[in-house]
């Protein structure tokens, strides 16, 4: 006895991608009785097919341990909770260095490794500027009194002291100790204390050098002030008094004050890109309820509501036109300047900004979930990782401290030895020297700082960095594998001829697009859309099953259909011997043949072509030309593949081939030595993406493809591969010349300082002109970093 079948329709919350549809198919298909299952995860329903009527219970409880709940259709939608964009993330610090790798920290203090400040996970102006106005104020107090010591100091080489005759020199050197007390122990005393917890935990830094350097200058001066009699004639003044160096200790000390001053206003400039994105986001919103336009904020806005978007608008949260249209400006997470034509049915996406006329969207992600928010995230992680490069500087630092203190040492021997009188002081003074100006912070900035600059730059041009490794080995790469649908095509393929044997064309495109109802492939969906244009109603099917990168086969109407390429129909011995002249001719026209068979039988075929995007062949040149080996993948026949590829002059082409073909082919390529780019959509592709040097995930950044690859192209073009090798080319050739800077600016200053000069040239280096050149060396760097922002990349 036949058992009539029904159908009921179910709303699910929760649901957020083709994962989550996947699993909820899955759950809800084991349970018996349940025939068929079909998930719209735009509306957010599941169709149920039962052939007995299975408990709202019995479906909640098949979903059990997950995030989705399951309602009648007319139950109330439940409103997805908003998850704000990325906000300031108050209380979370981390290390500028990346000393201690991803380690964060819940309050502001200093590297325990390298003794830099720690900076704001997601800083914003209140906070980079508290930070900026208390290394301020601290320099103003150590400049007031800074100034006039270093003027009690200098008057001394006056032939005429007018001071002097104020008062005899020993009281004006206890004004100098008075005057420095404020610099050491209040303006710069945070450098003494990195210096002690730098030689404590045995991380010698920048700042070991500085505090030793100017801790000795400042304790020899007081205890000359204290102690006169103790020094030799070699430590006196033709006066008679101690030489001291309070002048120096607090100079070197405010000097290096002034290049932290320097240092946190440049680094401001560094996240200029993320406040930029942040600042894209509008913070009200006119939703449609009742007919009328209500202004609400932001976060209040939930999935599936109407919104009106008016002329010259910011969009507010990711979403479709499903009334008007305009013209939109996508540049601003693009990076392509021309506005978009969008109508009825296209998605739109916050930040962007309509043109001339008013539209009516419904949201689709709100919050954490929008691709601008998205973004926001790739730019802030990419920014605080490290590349390979920066195990470099680490290590060069790590040894250069102990070598320089070691030289330092050296230094001071040598004069005491060999040095004119006063020998004593020679050597003190030129072993300080040496202490200043080998302060490696130029060399710990050099790759971080470009690093930062360029995931900002990037994501103003729509290429989103996911981590500094790939940025650095995307400037390698000398092999880039390629997918033709979505990629080189512009993945809107549409149905050009449908050749039937037996049955009637229309009957033939309504079997094949009832099935293709069910699969999630652009090829699929040709069929389908062919359907809908001609009035042809598609019936439900049964039995669904996708065999990845050979079709589609189900029952439907109490037959067998299957859709897809050779490899389906030879796996299922039907021949297709009478349509390969049709097909071959088709294919080697680039066109895509999908054949059907009916119950074993081949019923006809469906010709899809899928036109080569504008840009691909101009970006493939230009990839060529820089030396990368082009290889395009393809599930398609080898006739189709070859033509695409000779039109478009790639090195190899690969046909037939399943997915694990692209991940055996990655594997194969780096064994032998080769540095492998990958690019596709992220879902099938997923497999080699991960296993590739760089994987690309191609197209409007979908989660699955952010967590497959590692860098993102916002708008699915070949270009963007073009300009993520540029920019990767740019901050590395940067990123090279700041190591170039910092080393051969500590190469040459070190001899100098020690006082390699002195006997050809009669040349001292003063500590007071070491601290300067080594602070603003710094800010070169720093400097040359922030270039990369007005950069041009094609």
């Amino acid at each position: 006895m036949k058992v009539n079948s029904m159908k009921h329709t179910f709303h699910i919350s929760g649901m957020s991608c083709k994962g989550c549809k996947s699993h909820v198919e899955h759950a809800l298909s084991t349970l018996p009785h349940i025939q068929q299952v079909n998930i719209d995860l735009k509306e957010e329903t599941a169709e149920l097919t039962m052939d007995e009527h299975v408990s709202l219970e019995v479906l909640q409880h098949a979903l059990k341990g997950s995030l989705y709940q399951i309602h009648p259709e007319s139950h109330p939608r439940v409103p997805k909770k908003l998850v704000p964009l990325p906000s300031i993330s108050k209380g979370v610090y981390y290390c500028p260095m990346h000393c201690e790798g991803e380690k964060t920290y819940t309050k502001p203090r200093d590297c325990p490794v390298c003794g830099m400040d720690l900076v704001p996970l997601q800083s914003n102006d209140v906070d980079e500027d508290n930070t900026y106005q208390k290394l301020l104020q601290k320099f103003k107090v150590a400049a007031f009194f800074t100034i006039p010591i270093f003027l009690i100091a200098m008057s001394e080489m006056l032939p005429k002291n007018i001071l002097f005759d104020l008062m005899p020199v020993n009281y004006w050197n206890w004004v100098q100790l008075v005057l420095s007390v404020p610099v050491v122990f209040y303006a710069t005393w945070m450098f003494f204390q990195r210096a002690y917890a730098s030689i404590i935990s045995g991380h010698y830094n920048m700042f070991t050098l500085i505090g030793i350097g100017a801790g000795v200058a400042w304790l020899f001066s007081l205890f000359g002030l204290l102690f006169p009699g103790v020094f030799p004639d070699q430590f006196r003044t033709e006066s008679g008094s101690i030489h001291l160096y309070f002048e120096s200790a607090t100079v070197i000390l405010t000097l290096v004050m002034l290049g932290q001053l320097l240092e946190a206003r440049a680094h401001r400039k560094t996240n200029t890109a993320i406040k930029e994105l942040l600042k894209l986001a509008p913070n009200r919103a006119l939703k449609l309820m009742d007919d009328q336009e209500i202004e609400i904020g932001i976060d209040e806005i939930i999935v599936g509501d109407l919104l009106r978007v008016k002329p010259g608008d910011k969009i507010p949260v990711d979403g479709e036109i499903i009334e008007g249209h305009s013209l939109i400006d996508e540049s601003m997470i693009t990076g392509e300047p021309i506005p978009l034509e969008k109508q009825m049915g296209d998605r739109v996406s916050a930040g962007t900004i309509n043109g001339k006329h008013s539209f009516v969207m419904i949201a689709r992600k709100v919050g954490s979930e929008t691709l601008l928010a998205q973004i926001i995230e790739l730019v802030n992680n990419a920014s605080r990782s490290k590349a390979p490069i920066q195990k470099l500087a680490d290590k060069l630092s790590g040894y250069f401290v102990p070598a320089v203190v070691l030289i330092s040492l050296i230094t001071a021997i040598i004069w005491l030895v060999f040095g004119p009188e006063p020998q004593p002081v020679y050597a003190l003074v030129n072993a300080i020297a040496v202490l200043i100006i080998a302060c490696p912070c130029a060399l710990g900035l050099a790759t971080p700082m470009s690093v930062m600059v360029g995931v900002g730059k990037g994501a103003e041009l729509g290429v989103l960095v996911k981590d500094a490794e790939s940025l650095e080995k995307m400037n390698q790469v000398d092999t880039l594998i390629i997918d033709k649908t979505g990629t080189i095509t512009e993945g809107k393929p549409s149905v050009e001829r449908v050749i039937a044997l037996d049955l009637k064309e229309d009957k033939l495109i309504q079997r094949v697009a009832s099935v293709n109802q069910q699969s999630e492939h652009p090829l699929a969906e040709a069929t389908v859309n062919m359907a809908k244009a001609r009035g042809i109603e598609l019936l439900s099917v049964e039995d669904f099953e996708s065999e990845t990168g050979k079709g589609v086969r189900a029952k439907i109407g109490g037959v067998t259909a299957l859709i897809g390429n050779e490899k389906l129909m030879s796996d299922n011995q039907i021949g297709i011997d009478e349509m390969n002249p049709s097909a071959n001719h088709e294919q080697s026209h680039g066109k895509t043949v999908s054949y059907v068979a009916i119950d074993g039988k081949l019923a006809g075929m469906v010709v899809i072509a899928d036109q080569i995007k504008e840009t691909s062949r101009q970006a493939i040149q230009e990839l060529k030309e820089k030396g990368v080996e082009v290889i395009m993948m393809t599930g398609d026949h080898e006739l189709t593949a070859h033509a695409v590829a000779k039109e478009l002059s790639l090195d190899e082409v690969v046909a037939d081939c399943l997915p694990a073909d692209k991940m055996n082919k990655v594997d194969q390529l780096k064994k032998q030595g080769k540095i492998v780019a990958m690019a596709g959509d992220g879902i099938n592709d997923a497999p080699a993406l991960a296993l590739a040097d760089v994987g690309i995930a191609m197209g409007t950044g979908t989660d699955v493809a952010i967590e497959s690859a590692s860098i993102a192209l916002v708008k699915g073009d070949l270009r963007g591969i073009v300009k993520a090798r540029n920019l990767s080319e740019a901050v590395m050739k940067n990123v090279k010349q700041n190591l170039f800077f910092a080393l051969v600016y500590n190469g040459l200053g070190v001899p100098i300082a020690a006082g390699l000069m002195f006997p050809f040239f009669g040349i001292l280096l003063s500590p007071m002109i070491a601290a300067l050149a080594m602070s603003f060396s710094s800010v070169s760097v720093i400097s040359n970093a922030l270039r990369l922002r007005s950069k041009s990349i094609g």
